[in-house]
């Protein structure tokens, strides 16, 4: 299974992300909203849930697979 590292444009800080459940690293994903807009999410593979990607410096980090 790949790790989701995210990592902020601004200062490079980087993060990786498990699930508080199953502790399995969270997958990125994308959600589409009702107005079509994509918003960058994580997911957790064993179906726990999903959350907002991180922020950091006041911008969405983005996410490598590592």
């Amino acid at each position: 299974m790949y790790m989701a590292t995210y990592e902020c444009p601004k200062c490079k800080m980087s993060a990786n992300i498990t699930c508080g459940k199953c502790n399995a690293p969270l997958k990125d994903a994308s959600l589409k909203l009702d107005n079509g807009q994509k918003v960058q999410i994580c997911e957790c593979p064993n179906g726990h849930g999903k959350i907002k990607s991180p922020l950091c410096c006041g911008q969405d980090m983005s996410c490598s697979i590592s």
